[in-house]
């Protein structure tokens, strides 16, 4: 049986019929499900990318059934390069990988972004399940935890990393990550997109540097506004940089920086002038 058969078989009964969002409490502590979102009416509230077939259940995180899927080949996920998140070994897996699982069925898609971002433009058939501070978040709704998990985000792969990591420790047992992120990896490929608006948003860089005791927790940057995130890990030599990659924003948009050692709040442009220490 095509295993998006299956997997639908096994979780789509558990989300039908609901829209916005679904999840419990206790995210906040990474003991409960994570709040989920998906668009609903994919024709109403957004635009797709492609004549793409309908989506039947948006809150299962599997793309729709296109036809024809690739042949089935052999995938060696031990040779993937990982990254060591809050105690978790997470998979980086190439995006040519991501898409052959997506056009067989044979992988649930994560947005690891905020719903700002997600809303911009997204892989056609992911759910949003944003990453929280410490890998918080736990298990997606209805999902059972032996099924393959693809989780994705923009930087390429800063966001998406630390869900994959809660996910994980959620007792997910296939759980990788697109290791060239959503824009690089999926957008510029031309890859089934759904969402609001298709441009590419600008790149900004904001490096800064703590302690080098804080090596290996994670800064943020969040667009006040709009609440935009993004997260990048502190190195060895306390230094970090957020790629910010945000629709809608400029130069005067107010930004905080979060580190585990301060805050700073500052318009966009100051905050990449120099080195944010503080």
């Amino acid at each position: 049986m095509n295993r998006r058969a299956f997997l639908g078989a096994m979780g789509g009964a558990a989300a039908a019929g609901l829209a916005g969002c679904l999840g419990g409490g206790g995210a906040a502590n990474g003991t409960g499900s994570s709040a989920l979102y998906h668009p609903g009416n994919l024709e109403t509230a957004f635009v797709r990318s492609g004549d793409y077939p309908d989506d039947p259940d948006p809150a299962d995180g599997l793309p729709p059934e296109f036809g024809d899927p690739p042949a089935e080949r052999s995938i060696d996920t031990s040779a993937f390069e990982t990254l060591d998140v809050d105690g978790q070994t997470v998979k980086l897996a190439p995006s040519q990988v991501a898409k052959y699982w997506y056009d067989r069925g044979e992988a649930r898609f994560v947005d690891a972004r905020p719903k700002t971002q997600y809303e911009h433009s997204h892989i056609y058939g992911a759910v949003n399940s944003p990453a929280q501070p410490q890998s918080a978040g736990g298990p997606v709704d209805g999902w059972p935890t032996d099924d393959r998990v693809v989780a994705y985000c923009g930087c390429p792969h800063h966001l998406s990393s630390i869900r994959a990591s809660s996910l994980q420790a959620a007792d997910y047992t296939d759980v990788y990550v697109i290791d060239e992120g959503f824009w690089v990896g999926w957008h510029d490929q031309g890859y089934p997109m759904a969402g609001t608006d298709f441009e590419k948003p600008a790149a900004y860089h904001i490096n800064g540097r703590v302690d080098p005791a804080y090596s290996g927790e994670y800064a943020w940057a969040t667009a006040v506004e709009s609440g935009q995130q993004e997260a990048a890990p502190i190195g060895d030599d306390g230094r970090y940089e957020l790629h910010v990659r945000f629709s809608d924003i400029t130069d005067a948009t107010t930004m905080r920086v979060d580190t585990p050692a301060y805050s700073v709040t500052g318009e966009l442009a100051d905050l990449v002038a120099g080195t944010v220490t503080g």
